[in-house]
C-alpha cells in the first residue's frame, strides 16, 4: 500500500512538472564550447592573462518560434558583486555558432567595465565561476545599444522560451 501511494505521488509530481513546462513554455537549449567543458577550467587565451578572446560557442535546440537570442556572461564570485563580462541581445535565432574571438550579430549591451563587447575573466584572487547564459525569446527587445544587463533582464521577463547555460572556471596563476 505504501509503495502504491508513493508511486501515485511520484506520478502526480512528474505530471505537475511537465504541466508547468507546457504552461511556461520554457524548455532547454544547449550551449557548448570546443574550448572547455561545462564546469571545467577556461583556457587562459580567453582571459586577461592571454589574448582576452571570446571563446567559441555552439548553440543548438533553439525553439522554432524564437525571434531572438540573448547572451550574458557574468561572474557571481566577484568581490563587488556580480560582474558582467558580456551582454548581447537581439541575436538572430538562426545563429548556430559564435566563432572564437568574435562578437555575435545582434545588439551589444554594456558590461561592468562600462563598455560593449567581450571582457574575459580576470579574477583578483581565487577561482571564479563564469556563467554563459543563453536565452531564446519570443520577440526582439526594443532596447538601445549599450543597455545594461539589469534593464535587459527586466525587459525579457515573460518572453523567455528556452534557456541554456555553460559555466567555466578560472584562477590566475
Amino acid at each position: 500500500m505504501k509503495i502504491l501511494f508513493f508511486i501515485l505521488i511520484l506520478i502526480f509530481v512528474i505530471g505537475c512538472i511537465k504541466q508547468n513546462q507546457i504552461e511556461t513554455g520554457v524548455v532547454d537549449m544547449k550551449l557548448t564550447s570546443t574550448a572547455f567543458a561545462h564546469n571545467s577550467t577556461m583556457p587562459s587565451e580567453f582571459t586577461c592573462d592571454g589574448q582576452d578572446l571570446s571563446p567559441p560557442l555552439t548553440i543548438s535546440d533553439v525553439p522554432s518560434n524564437a525571434k531572438s537570442l540573448v547572451l550574458i556572461m557574468d561572474d557571481p564570485d566577484a568581490p563587488v558583486g556580480i560582474w558582467d563580462h558580456w551582454v548581447v541581445f537581439n541575436i538572430p535565432p538562426s545563429t548556430k555558432e559564435i566563432p572564437k574571438g568574435t562578437e555575435p550579430k545582434g545588439t551589444a549591451g554594456k558590461n561592468s567595465w562600462g563598455r560593449t563587447g567581450y571582457g574575459g575573466p580576470c579574477p583578483p584572487s581565487g577561482t571564479h565561476r563564469y556563467f554563459f547564459k543563453l536565452y531564446a525569446l519570443d520577440s526582439e527587445l526594443n532596447l538601445p545599444e549599450g543597455s545594461a544587463k539589469k534593464e535587459l533582464e527586466m525587459t525579457m521577463q515573460g518572453h523567455i522560451l528556452a534557456k541554456a547555460e555553460l559555466m567555466g572556471n578560472y584562477k590566475r596563476k
